[in-house]
């Protein structure tokens, strides 16, 4: 199956030392199709990084980190490996390491432009004219948008499939149109990620403060000069309140006022993002002005 679906031809496989792959059958299947068997060192687990180095960027953020059994489960993850296949190599530009030199305890690590693994194909030699011709014809024939949402529905089943016990296990979501999906865009950033995880997400988050604001009182002139030169940055800022009140404020509360700029910031985001198509939350909603005054700016 797999070497159907390449785009070139196969020439060899690389894998880790199981039995699910390390057997007679796979063995001869690749002498008899001439490819190159080579597999991890026993004992040397480093060289499983290379094996499996997608796990955590593709298989890990897709499905998270539970376990499926039965075969709606098996059909589930079938379905959106091949789905998130398209989308990730044709869709989903990555960084590749370009170099990495060390000077002492200095490490410096220089990459490659992003590109889709796709557009990598399309610029290499070594690819024949026929086979990028080939990729371009599937490329122009996928919707990244029907594509997503294939995959979101699918993790949306899996997240069901992967309840404990006692809760409606093995309840599928009633699937929902590609229309419905695009309307619901606006408001995913609200909702996260609908995909299974091994982390329990906290009851609630915190919303009160551990100490004092120390730019309570100084704040609205500071919006003052925000609004005056968006593109001020909070050492600046914090330069000029330590000029305008000697004495008040010191370098270690940098931190502070970058994490409150950057709330700004996200806030005005937000509201020019959403204030047109009615999306904005609750929380900012008809008060954006009065809350970003404040400073009590939800996250």
């Amino acid at each position: 199956m797999l070497q159907v679906q390449l785009p070139f031809p196969l020439l060899g496989l690389d894998f880790d030392n199981d039995g699910t792959l390390m057997n007679e059958r796979v063995l001869g299947y690749c002498r008899a199709q001439g490819i190159k068997l080579t597999r991890s060192r026993a004992y040397r687990k480093n060289d499983q990084a290379w094996i499996e180095q997608k796990n955590g960027a593709v298989v890990r953020r897709l499905v998270g980190y539970g376990r499926f059994t039965g075969m709606v489960a098996t059909q589930a993850l079938g379905r959106l490996y091949r789905l998130s296949r398209l989308y990730v190599n044709f869709f989903q530009p990555s960084f590749k390491l370009r170099s990495k030199t060390r000077e002492g305890a200095r490490v410096t690590k220089t990459y490659f432009k992003p590109a889709t693994p796709c557009e990598r194909l399309l610029s290499s030699d070594r690819v024949s004219e026929t086979v990028k011709e080939s990729l371009r014809k599937q490329g122009r024939a996928l919707d990244p948008v029907r594509l997503l949402h294939g995959i979101r529905e699918l993790q949306a089943t899996l997240c069901a499939l992967a309840k404990p016990p006692g809760s409606e296990h093995g309840q599928v979501p009633a699937s929902q149109s590609l229309e419905a999906f695009l309307a619901s865009l606006p408001r995913l950033w609200r909702q996260g990620e609908p995909r299974p995880t091994h982390r329990t997400k906290p009851a609630s988050s915190r919303t009160w403060r551990t100490r004092e604001d120390p730019f309570k009182d100084v704040w609205p002139e500071v919006l003052g000069w925000l609004q005056n030169g968006p593109e001020t940055t909070a050492k600046e800022l914090l330069e000029r309140l330590e000029q305008g009140h000697p004495g008040d404020f010191r370098s270690g509360q940098l931190r502070t006022l970058q994490r409150r700029v950057r709330e700004w910031r996200h806030a005005i985001a937000m509201e020019l993002i959403y204030a047109g198509a009615g999306e904005v939350g609750p929380e900012l909603e008809g008060t954006l002005p009065a809350v970003i005054l404040s400073g009590n700016i939800p996250k």
